[in-house]
């Protein structure tokens, strides 16, 4: 429920269109509702501005297709991430609308639409190895009504090809730099704008990257000013803080 559903509510109350227990039937389930296996937080989106996020890696198939059921009640709009194509499958069967983005392991079902403001977010990746997990952080961002530019394989070893698309980096209210190997890219980037940067390190890499350690370790020890580091792979974490900035 939404800050504007709530006066509404409470407004009817009021003028006697709902009666009292309507309403107290309406809100008892507002702070969470308990359905065994989980425990969902209606109350979030009203005291964050984002409804919950379903993370889907390590739960059973038949959990989240409950959890997706239940929340599908309220009309909701539905992100899952890290899903696979059997958790797909299950929320496909009662959900139509439904739509699964494989390369980002993101299953979205969109029932409202969010207004997004004028300014954008850059979505910058050093090379087409990392865009998995940009796309992760792009729909993410997406879902929470935002504009992405998407700037790939723009990496440091070909310094050439991000400075042909600079115009397009600094314009962004915020950019998400997305880099394995060394992760230099966030160094680069937060150089060259004024903008804050959302450093994510991928674990892509050979042996001495240990998995995005070393990119973990280069972005955290960047002498940029304005750049800040996220988990390695966590594409959504980067999705969710850029939506943030990009609506203050």
């Amino acid at each position: 429920m939404k800050t504007f559903e709530l006066r509404k509510l409470l407004e009817e109350v009021k003028s006697g269109q709902v009666e009292v227990d309507q309403a107290v039937d309406h809100l008892k389930e507002l702070p969470y509702k308990d359905i065994g296996i989980a425990k969902i937080d209606y109350h979030r989106e009203l005291r964050n501005g984002y409804p919950e996020v379903i993370y889907c890696e390590g739960k059973d198939v038949s959990h989240v297709q409950q959890i997706v059921g239940e929340m599908l009640k309220g009309n909701n709009n539905i992100l899952a991430t890290r899903a696979s194509e059997n958790v797909y499958k299950a929320i496909k069967e009662i959900c139509a609308d439904a739509e699964y983005h494989p390369l980002a392991r993101i299953i979205t079902v969109k029932r409202k639409e969010v207004s997004a403001p004028d300014s954008y977010i850059a979505v910058v990746t050093g090379g087409t190895s990392d865009i998995a997990v940009a796309e992760e952080a792009a729909i993410t961002a997406e879902m929470l009504g935002n504009r992405v530019d998407r700037i790939y394989d723009v990496g440091v070893a070909g310094l050439h090809r991000l400075l042909g698309n600079l115009d397009r980096i600094t314009h962004a209210k915020v950019v998400i730099a997305v880099a394995g190997m060394e992760g230099a890219l966030a160094s680069v980037v937060g150089g060259l704008v004024d903008k804050p940067v959302l450093a994510v390190p991928t674990s892509i890499g050979y042996g001495a990257n240990f998995n995005g350690l070393s990119a973990l370790l280069s972005m955290l020890n960047s002498c940029s000013s304005g750049v800040a580091v996220m988990n390695i792979d966590n594409g959504f974490g980067a999705g969710y803080m850029a939506s943030m900035i990009n609506k203050l």
